[in-house]
């Protein structure tokens, strides 16, 4: 999936730690804790629980754990010892996020998130606009394999589009991130989708070829839902597009020469640069574009009413850093012109990190490899297995917090398992994908979905049932287990 964990290697040396002497009841004691602790803070909290309870109670199940994991006389070493390893291997995903508020802030005071909006306005409808924002970010995935800098990227401008054509936050949001799922399984460069195949023993492009039998599906289902969503929009209370435009035209200086710096980045991406290399080029480079195309702004921006050298180096290094407002007449726009820079990724952050503390000492305490080999028991028939390796990582997603573990620690667990009935390793990476790591963005405490919901600006419970492609991929890929569609067995080099 996202590129910016590359430097973990995809992890295939990942430890699992056994604990023979912990029951499956004492590995879901946290589960529970965690999960009643959570619903119980949302509750009082509501939205603003992500502001920091959240992130709290995620310690405070790692605190449920880590007794648990003394009394089955596990050390605190140990304990600390894997949740290092966690927190060490998102070092790439923090330092990508900080670059994203980075860029969004340059972007923003050069025109560019602006003037992506100001065209978009007049290409797209609201009765295209989902099901195009779905192919958009789709082929952008597939070029770039990472969801996270699409969504970074395009899907930043698709929301503002979107807010500004008047369609609800979350229905964007759930466009963007299908498409950006789709495009990131399918994609040879994800990490995911050569993780998947390294861990079932099976190969990359037969993985992504039998990927295609339920991928293809849920993305057409996915683009007819939205389709037929765009056709039904009230779009009656939408502001008059000739007034945003004219707010927009006489607030920037909007023209094409701003797309240089995005299609830059995206070049890059596709040319294999690493994303935080990029991120950061597009960053320095919407810095120098907002100097000279924007001076008035970043005049403003820095304090002064003209542009010199030290209202200009304030001007830049404040977008890239902190809060930055841009004032229109429309009230709207106002809202749609800001950004929290760097400052604005540390909640998410915040996030991560303590969901990283719960999932190390779960896998510390040898809980994750409970949970999982007793999910695996239940796995009678062919169905079972295909519905345990689901629920596996649907678990995983859940308690370790972590897409990643959601594919390994599946992967490593069940792939004796999938030999041992006669089926090829295609059937367990697929099943990995179409549950592990499209599913981790519907969880608001797992790095994907702290990520994209802070990028986006959109709350994991805004775009859940719009990231259609994202919830149904594991309903097709217990669907085509029921009929053994596309089966593939050992003996054979043909699916079923």
């Amino acid at each position: 999936m996202p590129n910016p964990k590359e430097e973990s290697k995809f992890r295939e040396d990942e430890h699992i730690v056994e604990n023979k002497e912990l029951s499956i009841a004492e590995a879901l004691i946290p589960v529970f804790a965690l999960v009643g602790m959570l619903a119980y803070n949302v509750f009082v909290f509501g939205d603003d629980a992500l502001s920091g309870s959240n992130q709290f109670i995620l310690l405070m199940g790692g605190a449920v754990a880590a007794i648990v994991g003394i009394f089955n006389k596990v050390s605190y070493e140990q304990m600390i010892a894997e949740v290092a390893e966690n927190v060490r291997s998102t070092t790439g995903a923090l330092l990508i996020l900080l670059m994203v508020g980075a860029l969004s802030g340059t972007w923003l005071v050069s025109g560019i998130i602006p003037a992506m909006i100001y065209y978009g306005l007049q290409i797209l409808n609201p009765t295209i606009f989902l099901a195009a924002s779905v192919i958009i970010c789709a082929i952008i995935s597939i070029a770039t394999g990472s969801s996270w800098t699409t969504a970074a990227t395009v899907g930043i401008a698709l929301i503002g589009i979107g807010d500004a054509l008047g369609i609800s936050l979350g229905m964007t949001a759930g466009a963007v991130l299908s498409g950006a799922y789709f495009g990131d399984k399918m994609s040879p460069l994800s990490d995911t989708t050569n993780l998947a195949p390294a861990m079932a023993g099976g190969d990359l492009f037969s993985h992504i070829r039998y990927m295609t039998y339920t991928t293809v599906p849920t993305i057409v289902v996915t683009l007819i839902v939205f389709i037929i969503i765009g056709f039904t929009l009230d779009t009656s209370g939408v502001a008059d597009t000739s007034s945003l435009l004219n707010n927009i035209g006489s607030t920037f200086n909007i023209n094409g020469w701003l797309f240089i710096v995005p299609l830059a980045v995206i070049g890059m991406i596709v040319k294999k640069a690493p994303p935080l290399m990029a991120l950061l080029v597009g960053t320095l480079l919407g810095g120098v574009f907002a100097l000279i195309f924007q001076p008035d702004i970043v005049a403003n921006i820095g304090g002064g009413t003209a542009l010199n050298f030290e209202t200009g180096y304030k001007g830049i290094l404040n977008a890239i850093t902190v809060d930055t407002e841009i004032a229109t007449s429309d009230p709207a726009l106002n809202d749609l012109f800001s950004s929290g820079g760097m400052s604005g990724m540390l909640g998410t952050i915040w996030l991560i990190v303590c969901a990283m503390v719960f999932g190390g000492i779960m896998d510390g305490i040898g809980a994750l490899e409970r949970i999982t080999e007793s999910l695996l028991k239940l796995a009678k028939t062919t169905f079972g297995l295909f519905a345990s390796t689901v629920g596996s990582c649907l678990a995983l997603n859940v308690t370790a917090s972590d897409q990643y573990l959601a594919i390994v620690v599946p992967g490593k667990m069940f792939a004796k398992a999938y030999e041992e009935r006669g089926l090829a390793p295609e059937n367990l990476s697929r099943s990995l994908e179409d549950s592990g790591t499209v599913t981790s963005v519907l969880v608001p405490w797992n790095t994907c979905g702290a990520y994209h919901s802070g990028v986006l600006g959109v709350g994991v419970g805004e775009y859940a049932l719009y990231a259609i492609f994202n919830w149904l991929s594991p309903f097709m890929t217990l669907l085509f287990a029921a009929f053994r569609i596309k089966i593939k067995q050992l003996a054979t080099t043909t699916a079923e």
